[in-house]
Parts: structure tokens; C-alpha cells; sequence
């Protein structure tokens, strides 16, 4: 006897916007077409629990490019294609990402799918934490997935991602803002950077909004609230280009920016990584101050 086909798949599971709930990840969990995957960085990376069927999205490993210096760039569309695939993504599936920190690397995966094409993704508003806070079962094992390759196929939105030359025209431009997501103290100078061999200071024109304001209590404010930042800080503009340390924060005012309905957005994907090294791009740091004068800033090259 003829064995039976395998039945055809279903609609894409409607997503309420770019931002999803417990709640509405909890009604949903485990159904066809729903895929969940964990971006957790950092110490949070490779968790000894995830939400139940959660797949590891990687940002720390495969999913950035191996072959850059920089770390945490986006790699060439087709080995993202290969990862993807690898990771069960289908062209019809809808995805959720979440990290172990609340909203931080998870925006960054959201905004990579969105830069390959893939729309029908969002991010889970507060993370992990918030799903156990909520009461929500854990299982105890590291993210993983060992099924069937999907097919998820690419169509690359090369304008989501800023090189150096375009990130110094939009600071020449006065209808673009470049907003920098690192904290106040590394935008001025007055703290250190990170990761070694990288200038303090920033770009000269770029804004200061550092991530964790966009925040309340690990979950991204409303949008109304969102809409207010962003137009206090660069007034009428609507082209907003975002940095940060390593591209991974940056994505959180991208998101942000995307709740508060601006359309022309762009991630700086070296970020400072690339612009703080030792080089002729252009940098401001803090001024020496001189017994009895005021401080000031100064831009410097190399």
C-alpha cells in the first residue's frame, strides 16, 4: 500500500508585532510552524535549562563571522542560509528569540533574521527571566536540535547594515542621527573599553542612548514612551543609524526604533570594535583638564 503523505503544512502562526509576551509564548509553545531559539551571550551563553524546545542561536559561535576580526559581525548570506537550515528554520515557520539577560543578544538575532529577509520573527519581551518569573516550566538541558534541515532560503536586506563610510555620512548628514547604545562613562571616554587595544571616546556628532534606558525592568518600554526618547534626543530625524560596542546592543535600539515606527534604520556592524581601533577615524575624548580650568573634548585621529 501507498504509505500516507505527509499532511501539508499550515498557515504561519500570526505574530502580535516584534515583541511577544509569556503569555502569549506559553498558549503557543510546541505548535507546528513555532520555532524558539536561544541567543544568549556571554555568561549566559549555553545555559544548563532553556524554555522547553529551545534551539541555540549562537551569536557567541557559528552565527557570527569566524572569518572577521571583529567580533559579532554578520557572516556572508549563504553560510547564514547553511547555519539556518541547519538549526530546522523553514521559510514558512514564525520565530521567537529570547536570551538569558532579559533583552540584549535577542535583539540582535531578530534584527540578523530581519537582514536576511525573514519578517516573521520577534523578540520575548523580559527573556528567560521573565518566563520563569512568570512561573513557566524550564528544561533542564542546554539549548539544542539535532532534527531535519529546514529551507530557509535568504533574501538579503543589505541596506539594515552600516559600514564605516556610511555611518560617517550619516554623521555629516543633518537628517540622520548616529545613537550610540554603550553606557554613558565609555560614550565620554571616562571608562574604559572592554576589549583591549580600542580608544575611549566616540564619534564626533554621534548621540549617547544607552540600551538599558529603553529598558524597564528588564522589558522594553512602551512605544509611546520609545516614540519620546528617540525624538527628544535627535528632534525631527528620521534616518537613525545605531552603534554600539560589538553590534549586539545596537540591535536593542533598533528594536526599540522599530516599536516607535521608524522606518529608515540602520545597525553599525563593526560598531565600535572597528571605529574605536587605532586609525584615522575620527574620535572624541575627553579633554586633560588643567588645574583651575574647565574640561572640554576634542576630536583626534589616529
Amino acid at each position: 500500500m501507498p504509505s500516507n503523505p505527509e499532511p501539508a503544512p499550515g498557515p504561519p502562526i500570526p505574530l502580535p508585532g516584534p515583541l511577544v509576551d509569556a503569555d502569549w509564548l506559553a498558549q503557543r509553545l510546541g505548535a507546528p510552524g513555532l520555532v524558539l531559539l536561544d541567543a544568549s551571550v556571554g555568561p549566559h551563553r549555553g545555559l544548563p535549562h532553556r524554555i522547553p524546545g529551545a534551539r541555540p542561536f549562537d551569536i557567541d559561535g557559528a552565527l557570527s563571522d569566524r572569518m572577521s576580526p571583529l567580533p559579532h559581525t554578520m557572516p556572508p548570506a549563504d553560510a547564514l542560509t547553511d547555519e539556518l537550515r541547519a538549526l530546522g528554520l523553514d521559510d514558512i515557520d514564525t520565530v521567537v528569540v529570547y536570551d538569558g539577560e532579559g533583552i540584549y543578544s535577542s535583539a540582535r538575532a531578530w534584527w540578523m533574521l530581519r537582514a536576511l529577509g525573514f519578517d516573521r520573527a520577534a523578540v520575548l519581551d523580559g527573556g528567560l527571566p521573565a518566563w520563569t518569573a512568570a512561573g513557566r516550566p524550564v528544561d533542564p538541558r542546554p539549548p539544542h536540535y539535532d532534527g531535519p534541515r529546514g529551507d530557509f532560503t535568504a533574501r538579503p536586506r543589505p541596506e539594515l547594515l552600516a559600514d564605516s563610510a556610511r555611518v560617517a555620512a550619516a554623521l555629516a548628514d543633518p537628517d540622520s542621527a548616529v545613537l550610540d547604545a554603550r553606557t554613558a562613562a565609555r560614550f565620554a571616554g571616562t571608562a574604559p573599553e572592554p576589549r583591549p587595544g580600542l580608544r575611549g571616546g566616540h564619534m564626533p556628532g554621534a548621540l549617547n542612548l544607552p540600551f538599558g534606558d529603553l529598558l524597564l525592568h528588564g522589558r522594553m518600554r512602551p512605544p509611546e514612551e520609545l516614540r519620546a526618547r528617540f525624538t527628544a534626543l535627535t528632534g525631527g530625524c528620521h534616518k537613525l543609524v545605531f552603534s554600539c560596542g560589538s553590534g549586539v546592543t545596537a540591535c536593542v535600539l533598533a528594536l526599540a526604533a522599530h516599536l516607535a515606527d521608524y522606518a529608515d534604520t540602520a545597525v553599525y556592524d563593526g560598531s565600535w570594535s572597528e571605529w574605536g581601533q587605532p586609525s584615522e577615524l575620527p574620535v572624541v575624548v575627553p579633554a586633560i583638564r588643567a588645574p583651575g580650568s574647565d574640561a572640554n573634548e576634542r576630536a583626534v585621529g589616529a
